[in-house]
């Protein structure tokens, strides 16, 4: 039975986000905070996290709940935001730690020139996009952006293995295995930073919230890679709560934060759910 080490104190009085659930027991340490991302990342101790994964509103003028529409900024402030998180994520982040930032392309590569000064770049991963459609003059948008980075080199780092696709009339391999059939017959792929096996977002019969949700095929993936039992996961924006998951899953204590109480109820359900 693994037993967890004691989750980050965090200081509640005056930080923008109170705590809205604590969970410590023997195989699950952490907290959910209902509040501002911002707020919620400048009270988390420094050098903590294994891994920050920032997921934020995508700036769209979507409501996320109670017909509130806190995704809807000017441009130049909504990019200074999120360039504020990276900072804080930063200083969170141990020595080794893993930072995800998932977005739209465009606002990407507004935040790689920060992200490259602060910390090393490891890889853009392309999460394919499925039945979109083209926009303007403009080519098919047939990707979204997951940037990952670390502070310093890599304290885990894991690289999963995929099975190849197959023909599901013939049974042959979909992808020339440039005649090393044997190796991946025994060994499989290696996964590569496109990620074609996985939607951007939960299909809507899936989701559990009415905001876009992500998939935790995703999020599990996430965690493989560079998450470790007992180590600490961060989410400022935990949404439906399956980054949350993934990382209790793994075996990881976690800190978790998000803007509408909704979205904090929706987590601490699922949360208990999972560990009955």
């Amino acid at each position: 039975m693994r037993v967890s080490k004691p989750c980050p104190d965090f200081p509640i009085p005056n930080s923008g986000a109170t705590l809205y659930q604590n969970f410590d027991g023997i195989n699950i340490k952490g907290k959910i905070f209902h509040g501002d991302a911002l707020a919620f990342l400048r009270n988390v101790a420094d050098n903590s996290a294994c891994i920050v994964f920032l997921d934020p509103p995508f700036n769209l003028g979507k409501d996320y709940g109670n017909g509130k529409r806190h995704d809807l900024k000017p441009h130049d402030q909504y990019i200074s935001w999120i360039l504020d998180l990276i900072r804080e994520s930063e200083r969170v982040l141990m020595h080794g730690g893993a930072l995800y930032v998932y977005h739209l392309p465009s606002i990407a590569t507004q935040l790689t020139h920060c992200l490259n000064t602060l910390l090393q770049f490891r890889h853009w991963i392309a999460i394919s996009m499925k039945n979109t459609f083209v926009r303007g003059n403009r080519l098919y948008p047939a990707h979204y952006a997951l940037l990952y980075y670390s502070k310093g080199s890599p304290t885990h780092f894991y690289r999963p293995k995929l099975s190849p696709l197959k023909c599901k009339q013939c049974n042959t391999y979909i992808k020339d295995d440039g005649g090393y059939r044997h190796i991946i017959d025994e060994k499989g792929i290696n996964l590569s930073d496109i990620w074609d096996d996985i939607s951007p977002v939960r299909h809507n019969n899936t989701k559990s919230r009415g905001a876009n949700e992500l998939p935790m095929k995703l999020v599990d993936r996430i965690v493989s890679i560079s998450g470790a039992p007992r180590e600490l996961f961060v989410d400022p924006f935990a949404g439906g709560g399956n980054g949350v998951l993934a990382a209790i899953k793994a075996g990881m204590n976690f800190l978790a934060c998000d803007i509408e109480e909704n979205c904090c109820r929706l987590v601490s359900e699922k949360i208990a759910k999972a560990v009955t």
